[in-house]
């Protein structure tokens, strides 16, 4: 590979710093203004999979507008990926209201997120979709900058900041949360 400072093209393990703007259905919803460039491991699925095709190849300084379609964004809207909790299954300090956003675990463990969509007498409906599945994205990007990945970012399959992982513990059985530990 070619040294540090010759790493101009967005490819596969390569960390890219790009800067965005995205926008849904003529609003914008998101962007890196505020808080600067996000940074991701090409190739490695940390972002959505059209956006992620459409940067490989392109150079430091680059710009484009780049749609995704849903499919290749957050996926189609699922009307299926609803269920209903049981009230009493909800801890007092969860404000039970239309539109909250939750998370939640599977029966497996896992985090995942849900909306409140309807509060009834007995029971709330959680709604599990993505909040932008089934909608088209607008991307306008920026790559800011392109570096090698550390090994260690490479095995986690992430950025770490700083080039370490946060928590500093090196410990399988760690639960700071960082998300090291669980790959």
């Amino acid at each position: 590979m070619s040294a540090q400072s010759e790493l101009t093209k967005v490819e596969n393990d390569l960390v890219v710093s790009l800067e965005y703007t995205l926008t849904v259905e003529g609003e914008v919803v998101d962007s890196s203004e505020e808080n600067g460039p996000i940074d991701y491991i090409q190739g490695k699925g940390n972002i959505i999979p059209g956006l992620e095709k459409e940067l490989a190849g392109m150079n430091v300084g680059d710009t484009k507008k780049v749609k995704v379609l849903a499919k290749d964004a957050y996926g189609e809207y699922d009307p299926e990926a609803t269920e209903e909790i049981e009230l009493s299954d909800f801890p007092e300090e969860i404000p039970l209201e239309v539109g909250v956003e939750l998370a939640v675990e599977d029966e497996d463990g896992n985090a995942t997120s849900a909306t409140i969509v309807e509060v009834g007498e007995t029971a709330v409906t959680l709604n599990f979709n993505h909040p932008l599945a089934g909608k088209d994205l607008e991307f306008d990007v920026k790559i800011a900058g392109v570096r090698a990945a550390t090994a260690e970012e490479l095995e986690h399959g992430h950025v770490h900041g700083e080039d370490e992982c946060d928590c500093d513990c090196d410990d399988e059985n760690c639960d700071c949360g960082c998300g090291c530990h669980n790959n």
